[in-house]
């Protein structure tokens, strides 16, 4: 595990091995989640990457009578 220091105007860098492994761009958007005493940060993804994830998912459901 590598270890970052939090600068003056609290900027991390993400070291290079792990921007490697996830396929980093600079400029790319990450979302900031706090839990359980961690800061995650995620990849967020164009929409049209995400276009066909869900294919071949069942999309039948019980549907309420007056839900029709």
């Amino acid at each position: 595990m590598t270890a970052v220091k939090v600068s003056p105007k609290f900027q991390v860098v993400i070291p290079k091995d792990a921007r490697e492994q996830l396929g980093l761009k600079a400029g790319q958007e990450l979302q900031v989640l706090v839990y359980e005493g961690r800061i995650e940060l995620i990849p967020v993804e164009p929409l049209e990457n995400l276009r066909g994830f869900l294919k071949g998912i069942d999309t039948t459901v019980e549907r309420d009578p007056d839900r029709l």
